[in-house]
């Protein structure tokens, strides 16, 4: 009840805000619910794990949907007090867990009937104002998936300014620069621009120029532009790319690969297939003397800087690169690792769309962060909205499927438990109507009156058509936050004993020393 009551205060547009006091630096200000929640301590060992569990709530749906943080915690306070008020009286806890999980399980079964695909730009910018508090995050986050595409990386950073902007890099980007100065073409910027120019693509260390030189002799014919990407270059081979260069018989640059081991030869991979070139390999048993012309990629430009090259326009197959893009996918799908799944979905962005940065900008720097974390909340909203679809927002949905849950249940345990739930679906509206100074309770009766879709907007203090009025919540979030609740508040319900550690006795001070004389001085 604790952490509840600190968290539920910033549910809805009227919510309030938290200051979180810290030992180091300045207070954050915030009105997301898992950073409320998280920072949460109490006294008592045994109400702190109570903390520690709605906790878990609330970080399990962040991580799962990205939102809805606060209603899984309002649901999940719900869950709690209805239950432990009926096993208090006798209840049979362990078939009320039963009819909270057989309520859950059609509730979110009615919640994917009611989902609406999202398809234009001004559906993802409603989801994404709504995640963030603020239309102005809305515009920016439908910018950029309407210029990344739905696969596209999208990431959020902190700007040097106060004001919010949005940078596109076209084509793929990978963050190696040149291996040497002496390769720049705009010695202003410090970049190395080619245009037109042809990519070799190559596995290993490249130290010999003898190996080299038959190559560099076919391309210097053609006039064309050489990049050259391995896992290094040095010795006579970098001496004679750099001699060539400054001469002027050839422009060339060379850049170190990206990535380490398997991920390093995947990418490489990756970008020989959108530059139409062949990945030079060990396993292919070509020789670096033997590459013929036919084996080198081709795009129509690559700027290398120092820390990063972005290859723009790769010459490749529209058909290999998307067979490539499939079996990315293929991949994401079976992994069970958080973190590559990360690094193939970068993959993927690269191939496919393009990576948007938003640069967050504000006055002060608590603006700042909480700025930042309202966005990256939005983005994870509007994702989950896309993959999943959407549902009218406000506690609506919840309040519009109670219906569908009147005849749950076997045993009189278990229909207590479908009831729980059936009042814990009310919780969230009752809450932001609350917030918004109105009675909860009257609200509820109200909406519960209404046909469905039609719900209290709390900002404009009007009954109507919420997707109508751009109130919309991801499927994703709305079920993810239910089932999170129901799962540890089912827990609390079926739980019997609590055991804390003791409190470790800290002796008695030392009495103060007596003086320790001058000593003579």
């Amino acid at each position: 009840s604790m952490v509840a009551s600190a968290v539920k205060v910033t549910l809805g547009p009227k919510g309030r805000n938290v200051v979180l006091d810290k030992k180091w630096g300045s207070p954050t200000i915030t009105k997301d619910g898992v950073t409320v929640a998280k920072e949460i301590e109490l006294e008592d060992p045994y109400e702190n794990m109570g903390a520690q569990l709605v906790r878990e709530v609330a970080s399990k749906t962040n991580d799962v949907a990205g939102d809805g943080t606060t209603t899984a915690t309002v649901l999940a306070e719900s869950i709690v007090r209805e239950g432990l008020r009926y096993v208090a009286a006798g209840g049979n806890p362990i078939a009320v867990k039963r009819g909270i999980e057989k309520a859950v399980e059609k509730a979110v079964e009615e919640i994917r009937k009611l989902s609406i695909p999202v398809k234009g730009k001004e559906e993802v910018a409603q989801v994404a104002s709504i995640a963030g508090n603020d239309p102005e995050i809305g515009e920016v986050i439908a910018d950029a998936i309407d210029k990344v595409g739905k696969d596209g990386v999208i990431t959020v950073e902190e700007s040097k300014g106060t004001a919010t902007s949005l940078e596109v890099v076209e084509g793929m980007q990978f963050d190696k620069g040149y291996i040497s100065p002496y390769f720049v073409t705009d010695g202003e910027r410090m970049e190395a621009i080619l245009e037109n120019p042809v990519l070799l693509i190559h596995e290993k260390k490249i130290s010999s120029a003898a190996d080299l030189v038959p190559l560099l002799e076919k391309i210097a014919q053609l006039r064309k532009p050489l990049v050259i990407i391995a896992e290094d270059v040095d010795g006579d081979a970098l001496a004679t790319l750099v001699v060539n260069k400054l001469r002027g018989t050839l422009q060339v640059a060379a850049v170190k690969a990206p990535g380490f081991g398997d991920r390093r030869k995947a990418m490489l991979e990756d970008i020989a297939i959108l530059t139409g070139g062949t990945f030079i390999s060990e396993d292919l048993g070509i020789k670096l003397e033997n590459v013929d012309m036919s084996m080198l990629g081709q795009a129509a430009k690559v700027v290398i800087g120092k820390e990063e090259t972005t290859i723009i326009e790769g010459k490749g197959s529209a058909e290999a690169v998307q067979g490539r893009i499939s079996q990315i996918r293929k991949q994401i799908e079976t992994t069970d690792s958080n973190y590559d799944r990360e690094k193939l979905q970068e993959r993927l962005a690269k191939l496919s769309g393009g990576v948007a940065v938003i640069k967050v900008g504000a006055a002060t720097e608590t603006e700042l962060k909480e700025k930042k974390h309202r966005f990256e909340d939005a983005l994870s909203a509007t994702r989950a909205a896309v993959e999943e679809g959407i549902v009218p927002g406000g506690g609506v949905t919840y309040v519009n499927i109670l219906p569908k849950l009147e005849k749950i249940g076997d045993s009189d345990d278990e229909k207590v438990g479908a009831t729980i739930v059936r009042r814990a679906l009310e919780e969230p509206l009752r809450q932001i109507a609350e917030n918004a100074g109105y009675e909860g309770s009257v609200v509820v009766e109200k909406v519960k009156h209404e046909k469905n879709g039609v719900g209290f907007n709390a900002l404009t203090e009007q009954y109507e058509d919420m997707v109508k009025a751009g109130i919309v919540d991801p499927v994703k979030v709305t079920r993810s936050a239910l089932e999170n609740a129901a799962s540890i508040g089912a827990l609390i319900l079926t739980t019997e004993s609590l055991v804390a550690e003791k409190p470790e006795e800290k002796p008695a001070a030392a009495p103060p020393g007596g003086g320790m004389g001058d000593y003579g001085m």
